[in-house]
């Protein structure tokens, strides 16, 4: 289960505020890639927390809610599918977690980032591989941007009902696929990701 290691490493060393960041969306065909960052008091308990890929819907909006309210700051950001398919998916969820770490209404010092890669920020980071399974605040900010990228899905599926976005969240499923061949590919579709279009 995650815990504060990471983040009491980091106290320790004297930093005062030390964020946890995470993305959600990163394969997905189409719609954003959302990233969350989020401050937490030191130590703090809330039951239930793991990475968001181990909880079930109902859990994870009920712990959105409850990470909200508890954490010392918060910030869910996204880069958009035009500026995935301009700086590719990589890239993009650089900068979406770069721009939640920078809106975040308590600035944090230092960024535990999930992942292996870390690139342009303005603070301090480090990389932490299965970070959400590890550390509390990267869990957090697991949870966070997987929720509100699937509350963003359910409403790109009441604008585009045709590729059933809502049920399979804009991942490349055979359905989805077939979709994208029958109807073309919508405006919120990320066309660097459609290569299967040109078989």
């Amino acid at each position: 289960m995650p815990n504060f290691d990471f983040e009491n490493e980091k106290y320790k060393l004297g930093y005062t505020a030390v964020c946890g960041c995470d993305e959600a969306g990163r394969g997905p065909l189409c719609g954003p890639v959302v990233a969350a960052a989020v401050i937490l008091p030191r130590d703090i308990e809330i039951e239930g927390l793991n990475d968001s890929k181990k909880l079930s819907e109902k859990k994870r909006e009920a712990l959105f809610d409850i990470i909200c309210e508890k954490a010392i700051a918060y910030a869910i950001c996204e880069a958009s599918p035009e500026e995935i398919d301009e700086i590719n998916i990589l890239n993009a969820s650089m900068l979406a977690m770069r721009r939640a770490v920078e809106a975040l209404p308590v600035p944090a010092d230092f960024a535990l980032i999930d992942g292996n890669c870390s690139r342009g920020f303005s603070i301090p980071t480090e990389t932490v591989v299965k970070g959400d399974a590890k550390s509390a605040s990267i869990a957090a900010a697991s949870i966070l941007a997987k929720v509100t990228r699937d509350r963003g899905c359910a409403e790109l599926d009441r604008a585009y009902p045709m590729y059933g976005i809502a049920k399979h969240k804009g991942y490349p499923t055979k359905e989805h696929m077939d979709a994208v061949r029958e109807f073309g590919p919508s405006p919120i579709h990320r066309r660097s990701f459609l290569k299967f279009l040109d078989k």
